[in-house]
């Protein structure tokens, strides 16, 4: 057995803290493993992606089905690096490396913050975060990731955090800031802002990867890596980012065309539409395209790129997009509505492996990317691909009222467990009885946040034992919610507003 130390190793070996581990045992390794054994990980498999499994079949992917393609897509991308020219070998090095078991293991934790019910449960859980519980911060799937891998799970080193690798610490900071360190920077034009950032400076970053009381583990995490520069991802992190879009780009379709929710006529006739009238539609007034005619949305979503990406965003590779597309996934796989039959699971799984490949293939590296981009990109083509397919993911699926109708249900579910437990907590006569868990992540969280009262009072606004327990029981508040599957959040809601007959079944492990 030998002492891992916290002196400075290549490639960001070193932990937060020492431990025994055995001769010859891969770091990362370590690393992938506990993320891997890790109960929130496990509970990935019952949250839901975009749409929910529940009468779609086996078929749709969730939260962990979606954080393992992530997986092998980095993986895969990563290998490939290291088959580039010398020159790029030599800039990749330069920039810290990039090894595979790296991006693997952020890529396997990447979601680990996400809470019950997909994106628009995050932003809910956002909302009463900020308004309700009055957390200057709120929440963020990203954030909350690291404060998981940091604060929130243990392992047999430590009790607090997982004790990783500064490398995969690293590697999970796609946003690598803090909300509330944007509030007094100048106002930018969108293309000059770090993608995640928003415009609305006064209320924070729209996106970011540590709190308030994480923000000393983040910028520890980052300081093995002195060649990356302030709010840019490490390589490794790039990478991860990139297989993410990959596998939300490509995998999300397949699902929804399974599910018989991508149909050909409607995004043959928006597809077809623009390329008939791409002139008439580019002179247009703003105010003259209308998303309900066949072709306005893409229209609206192609000068939406145009305005926020100037550096990488062109007409031609655009039209090309949409043309290759058309024919692959609407000419091609939409064309043949699928019946479940073995003819049609080849097709989808011959598109999904084409353009998985083509995409993961099409990777450049540059030393100093633009504030909107990473060292690792897509390159141009591929870039153009990715958001002609989002723009089907977002315009045919997350614009259907069926689906709205369902998850504005959900968000009731979110703001109802917040303000449940912010009055059960608030009840001196009954907190006593809320669960353990719960109880004991308000203990923990209100000491973090009297540890950064201390060293960062300029965050608080009066900064008294009151302010410091409120901020304390808000994030354990935010912290348990966040840790639920979509079932486990549905059955608490039943049982603190009184609908549930299951008492003990509804209750129990929480």
């Amino acid at each position: 057995m030998v002492t891992r130390q916290r002196t400075h190793t290549e490639g960001g070996r070193e932990r937060a803290i020492d431990e025994q581990v055995r001769e010859g045992e891969d770091e990362f390794r370590v690393d992938i493993e506990r993320i891997r054994f890790s109960p929130y990980f496990s509970r990935l498999s019952a949250v839901t992606q975009v749409i929910p499994q529940a009468g779609s079949g086996t078929v749709i992917h969730n939260r962990l089905t979606h954080s393992l393609k992530v997986s092998a897509v980095a993986r895969s991308i990563a290998i490939g690096l290291r088959s580039t020219d010398e020159p790029t070998q030599a800039l990749i090095q330069e920039l810290g490396g990039c090894d595979p078991v790296v991006v693997q293991a952020a890529a396997a934790a990447h979601d680990l913050g996400h809470p019950p019910f997909g994106h628009l449960g995050e932003q809910e859980l956002d909302r009463v975060a900020r308004e309700t519980l009055g957390l200057p911060d709120g929440f963020e799937g990203n954030a909350q990731t690291f404060r998981i891998l940091t604060a929130l799970d243990s392992c047999d080193a430590t009790a607090r955090g997982l004790n990783l690798t500064r490398a995969v610490r690293a590697a999970v900071l796609k946003y690598p800031w803090t909300r509330n360190e944007w509030r007094t920077v100048p106002g930018r034009p969108p293309e000059q802002m770090p993608r995640g950032v928003g415009t609305d400076l006064a209320a924070g970053a729209q996106k970011f990867s540590a709190y308030d009381v994480e923000a000393d583990e983040m910028r520890d995490a980052l300081s093995v890596f002195p060649t990356i520069a302030e709010h840019q991802q490490t390589l490794e992190c790039s990478v991860m980012d990139i297989a993410d879009d990959i596998a939300y780009a490509v995998h999300d379709l397949d699902d929804f065309y399974r599910a018989g929710i991508l149909q050909y006529t409607a995004v043959s006739a928006e597809l077809r539409a623009w390329l008939d009238g791409r002139a008439q539609l580019a002179a247009s007034d703003y105010s003259e395209l209308d998303p309900r005619r066949p072709g306005h949305a893409l229209e609206i979503a192609w000068r939406r790129v145009e305005a926020k990406d100037p550096w990488t965003a062109d007409a031609e590779a655009f039209r090309e997009s949409v043309e290759r597309i058309g024919t692959d996934l609407v000419d091609g796989l939409l064309a043949v509505p699928y019946d479940g039959g073995l003819e049609a699971d080849r097709a989808v799984t011959g598109f999904t492996r084409r353009w998985i490949d083509r995409l993961k293939a099409s990777i450049a590296v540059e030393r100093e990317p633009t504030v909107r981009s990473g060292h690792v990109r897509l390159a141009d083509a591929a870039w153009h691909d990715v958001i002609v397919l989002k723009f089907v993911h977002s315009r045919f699926v997350l614009d259907r009222s069926d689906l709205a109708v369902y998850q504005r249900g959900q968000t009731r579910i979110v703001a109802s467990l917040a303000e449940g437990f912010n009055d059960w907590l608030a009840d001196r006569d009954d907190a006593d009885r809320a669960p353990r868990r719960l109880l004991d992540s308000v203990e923990a969280a209100t000491e973090e946040y009297r540890q950064l009262r201390d060293t960062a009072p300029e965050l608080f606004e009066h900064g008294g034992g009151a302010e410091v327990e409120r901020l304390g029981r808000s994030r354990a508040i935010v912290d348990y919610i966040a840790s639920f599957t979509d079932a486990q959040a549905i059955s608490l809601n039943a049982l603190l507003t009184g609908t549930s007959e299951g008492l003990w079944e509804a209750g129990r492990g929480l």
